[in-house]
């Protein structure tokens, strides 16, 4: 394998440097066309409810420890189908029980009684209009079930403006780097497999012979 000449190289890539940043700016805006079409944008939106004392006297630790154990059952409710099926009803959704249910995420908080539900949809306010909505019912549908009144919603969801499955400034970040990386592969490619003689020392340096003389170039 030849000796690649650093400074040699050095040159070459100077050369081409123009032509890289076009093809990094290339990758670029390919980049953000197929995250504009391809990538959907989804928005969470959440609402917290808490589970209380049923009783209106001093909450006691049984009272407590109580809710901390339906809190998992509670959370189960929550994504029941007779809940989603109410919700759908409510707001006269076009989707399956399966869809609404896959669209929520329901968690608890460590070591407290509140729950969390959050909802993904491609709306973002009717992700909030979903989120709110599945508390409501929720809260009413434990009544009935338990004949308790021990849920209280704590936050009501929020608009989001910023999708969360998408970031521009990072998404950017890559582009730029992968565009980097290919176009430098480009130029060194092209680089090792040009053979033609560009200065009067490399002509000495390689074959060995001296130049009498240079005819140079003419625009």
């Amino acid at each position: 394998m030849e000796d690649i000449d650093l400074r040699e190289v050095f040159n070459f890539f100077k050369a081409k440097v123009k032509y890289m940043i076009v093809f990094i700016l290339a990758v670029v805006i390919l980049g953000n066309i197929l995250m504009f079409f391809m990538r959907e944008p989804l928005y969470h939106s959440n609402t917290t409810v808490v589970l209380i004392s049923d009783n209106n006297s001093t909450v006691t630790s049984s009272d407590i420890q109580l809710s901390k154990n339906l809190v998992n059952t509670y959370s189960e409710i929550v994504k029941s189908r007779k809940v989603l099926n109410q919700v759908i009803e409510n707001l006269k959704l076009k989707c399956s029980v399966y869809d609404l249910a896959n669209s929520i995420n329901v968690t608890s908080v460590e070591n407290t009684e509140i729950i969390e539900i959050e909802v993904s949809d491609r709306d973002n306010k009717l992700a909030v209009k979903i989120a709110d909505e599945i508390a409501d019912v929720f809260s009413k549908e434990i009544q009935q079930i338990y004949n308790l009144k021990n849920v209280s919603i704590v936050d009501k969801a929020v608009v989001e403006t910023i999708p969360y499955n998408i970031n521009y400034v990072k998404e950017n970040i890559i582009y730029l780097l992968i565009g980097t990386v290919f176009s430098c592969g480009i130029v060194f490619i092209l680089y090792y497999f040009d053979t033609s003689i560009k200065s009067a020392e490399l002509v000495e340096e390689k074959l060995g012979l001296t130049v009498l003389g240079i005819v140079p170039k003419e625009d």
